[in-house]
C-alpha cells in the first residue's frame, strides 16, 4: 500500500463532509455551520501541526518536547474548563491534573524503556494521553453538575440527618467516575476485535511489523486507560466540595457557587 496520499485525492474527502451536512439540512438539526466550520478548522489545524512538528522534530529533545507538551496541556486545560467554567479554580485544578498525569506517564515510559526521549515518539504519544485526559475531565465535570442538580433532594436529606458533604456526595462521586470510565473500559474490551486502534493502524500502514505495532498500541492504550482514570478521579474529588459552602450547606446553583467563592 502506498502510504502517500496526493493532494488531489484529499479533495474527495469532501464526500465525508457532505453526508452529515445533508443529514443536518434534511432533518433541520441546525448544525450546518458547525459541521462546515469544524471540518475546515480541523483540516487547517492538522496541516498546521504537521508543519510545526516537522520543525520540532529537528530541535533538541530537551527543547522540543517540553515546548510542545506544554502547549498541548495549556490548550487542553482551557478546552476542558468550558464544561465547568462556573466552578471556582477549575482551570487550575485541570491544569495541575494534566501536568501530574502527563508527567507520571512520561516518567514511567522512560523508566521502563517503553519510549525513547525523542520528539518523534514522546510528542505524538503524549498528545493521545493529554487529549483523552482532557475529555475525561470534561465528562466528569459535566456529569457531576448534572448529578448534583438531579439529586438535590437526596443530598439535602442526607445533610439534614448529619452527614458530612463527603458522605452525602459519595454516590454522586461514584456515578461521575463510573460514567467517565465506562467508555474507556468498553473500548479496551473490544480493542483489536471491533476496531484496529489508530496508532497500530498507522504503524502498520507505515510498514512496521504487526506484532511490533501491537506492542506500541498496548503501551499507549494502557497508558490512556490509566491516565483517564486518574484524571476523572482528580477533577471530581477536587471539585465536588465547591458545591457546598463553608458551613457545609448545599449551594442551590452554579451561579450561587460562583458568587460564594469569588
Amino acid at each position: 500500500m502506498n502510504p502517500e496520499v496526493s493532494n488531489q485525492s484529499l479533495l474527495f474527502l469532501i464526500i465525508f463532509v457532505i453526508v452529515p451536512l445533508s443529514l443536518s439540512y434534511f432533518y433541520q438539526l441546525g448544525l450546518n455551520k458547525s459541521i462546515l466550520w469544524s471540518s475546515i478548522r480541523g483540516a487547517v489545524q492538522l496541516f498546521a501541526i504537521g508543519y510545526i512538528l516537522t520543525y520540532l522534530f529537528d530541535l533538541k529533545a530537551v527543547i522540543g518536547i517540553p515546548l510542545m507538551v506544554g502547549i498541548m496541556i495549556i490548550v487542553a486545560a482551557f478546552h476542558a474548563r468550558k464544561k465547568g467554567k462556573e466552578l471556582p479554580n477549575v482551570l487550575l485544578v485541570i491544569f495541575t491534573g494534566l501536568i501530574l498525569v502527563e508527567g507520571s506517564v512520561l516518567a514511567l515510559w522512560l523508566l521502563f524503556g517503553l519510549v525513547d526521549f525523542v520528539p518523534s515518539q514522546v510528542i505524538p504519544m503524549s498528545g493521545m494521553v493529554i487529549g483523552n485526559s482532557m475529555v475525561a475531565m470534561g465528562l466528569a465535570l459535566e456529569r457531576m453538575k448534572n448529578e448534583f442538580t438531579e439529586n438535590r433532594g437526596r443530598l439535602l436529606a442526607a445533610l439534614s440527618l448529619g452527614a458530612e458533604p463527603k458522605q452525602a456526595s459519595h454516590l454522586i462521586v461514584q456515578k461521575t467516575l463510573n460514567a467517565s470510565l465506562i467508555p474507556n473500559v468498553d473500548r479496551l474490551k473490544t480493542i483489536g476485535l471491533v476496531q484496529l486502534p489508530g496508532m497500530m493502524t498507522g504503524l502498520i500502514l507505515g510498514g512496521v511489523e504487526p506484532v511490533m505495532a501491537i506492542k506500541y498500541q498496548l503501551v499507549i492504550s494502557l497508558s490512556i486507560f490509566s491516565s483517564v482514570s486518574i484524571s476523572a478521579m482528580f477533577v471530581t474529588l477536587f471539585m465536588y466540595r465547591y458545591f457546598f459552602n463553608k458551613n457545609k450547606q448545599l449551594l442551590e446553583s452554579t451561579e450561587e457557587i460562583k458568587n460564594q467563592y469569588q
